[in-house]
């Protein structure tokens, strides 16, 4: 059987980078169970409560204004959940990219030299699976979760802008 040598590094091989994001702490929350992956969003979001409600203190305006402020501060909290889930999904995204080409792009310095190596069949229908039951999931699911925060953000910047006139 001809077996051909791979000569792209360990470390940038599509399955290898999978199994890597896989395991790393923020970027595997989407692989947890959906209660706790929800959870540490909350968390996340409560994280940033107290240091959104300090800065929104410094005006004069909410400070006269409690409702508002509060408001405010739970509205703009929401950024950070947000930069965390895109985030996910960009890593995520990445590595779906990479598990379905053809191809594998690598370097083999430290400088962009640009090599790219055909994936033999074998590999290829085994990312295939990995990029389209494991993580086109997680991709969807992201995009969902992303979308309904921003929405959250604009309707209640639309709210508080109405309520100023």
């Amino acid at each position: 059987m001809n077996k051909t040598i791979c000569p792209v590094p360990l470390n940038q091989r599509p399955l290898n980078e999978f199994n890597s994001i896989r395991n790393s702490w923020i970027i595997s929350w989407p692989f947890l169970e959906k209660n706790i992956f929800y959870r540490k969003l909350t968390f996340s979001w409560l994280f940033f409560i107290p240091i959104s409600l300090t800065i929104s203190y410094g005006s004069d305006y909410l400070k006269n204004n409690i409702f508002e402020l509060v408001f405010i501060s739970l509205t703009v909290s929401l950024a950070f959940p947000i930069l965390l889930l895109v985030r996910q999904w960009l890593s995520w995204l990445y590595i779906y990219r990479r598990l379905n080409s053809e191809k594998i792009e690598y370097e083999e310095s430290g400088w962009y030299d640009g090599q790219t190596w055909e994936k033999p069949i074998d590999w290829r229908a085994k990312d295939l699976l990995i990029a389209q039951h494991q993580i086109k999931p997680i991709l969807n699911h992201l995009e969902v979760i992303i979308i309904l925060l921003i929405s959250i953000i604009t309707s209640s910047f639309l709210f508080i802008l109405s309520g100023m006139n």
